[in-house]
């Protein structure tokens, strides 16, 4: 029997969002040494230098981009209750309410995966030489900051709502690593639906695999 206490996640999920958690946490940490090095217009940590941060906060940025859609196919096609809704912008309007706060957390996930779409593509789109060369005014660049402010706000906010709509036991499910009967390998597909769950939904789907796909294809196709 199901904790009333403790929600139960299944264990696919537990198992992308840890790895997509650990990602986005290692790439804010080596994006934030690799800016504090070169960078540091908007403050600085003045932190040692390490060698290599660039290549290493590519290789992890790389690893989230291949990981990425898989996170994104399961958010919208099995975790579909946890994105926003067709009545989420109405529900909205009930402010303090339980489904005011149900509604935001879903936007919030939501906004999250937008704002990682939006990251992959400006990462991918910048130059490696940039930086050293004190080329800081480059649009990607620029566009890049931008995606990870959005990323910390939407995680900060993502535990937040979290935390307002579940409490502690919500927040400790996620990492919580009992295994039901349900949780077999067999059984990770059952709750798969082709069909988009709302049309805002649909739109938001096309929006993120289209810009995934565009990250991975788009600095072939740029020049050099």
């Amino acid at each position: 029997m199901k904790s009333p206490i403790s929600p139960y996640q299944p264990v696919l999920l537990r198992l992308l969002h840890s790895a997509i958690a650990l990602l986005v946490f290692a790439a804010l940490i080596t994006g934030f040494m690799v800016y504090d090095r070169f960078d540091k217009r908007f403050g600085t940590l003045n932190l040692p230098i390490v060698p290599n941060t660039q290549g290493i906060h590519g290789t992890i940025s790389l690893t989230f981009l291949v990981l990425l859609p898989i996170f994104a196919l399961y958010c919208f096609h099995i975790g579909s209750r946890r994105l926003v809704q067709a009545q989420s912008l109405i529900q909205l309007k009930d402010f303090n309410k339980p489904i005011w706060w149900v509604s935001l957390q879903r936007l919030t996930n939501t906004i999250m995966l937008l704002s990682a779409t939006f990251a992959v593509i400006t990462g991918r789109m910048m130059k490696e030489e940039w930086l050293p060369s004190e080329e800081l005014n480059h649009a990607w660049y620029i566009g890049h900051l931008i995606a990870w402010l959005l990323m910390i706000v939407g995680i900060v906010m993502h535990l937040l709502m979290s935390a307002k709509v579940g409490g502690l036991p919500l927040l400790l499910s996620i990492y919580n690593w009992t295994i039901h009967a349900e949780d077999m390998p067999k059984s990770w597909f059952k709750s798969f639906k082709l069909k988009p769950s709302s049309k805002t939904l649909f739109i938001v789907e096309i929006l993120v695999i289209s810009g995934i796909a565009i990250a991975f294809v788009l600095p072939a196709l740029s020049p050099q």
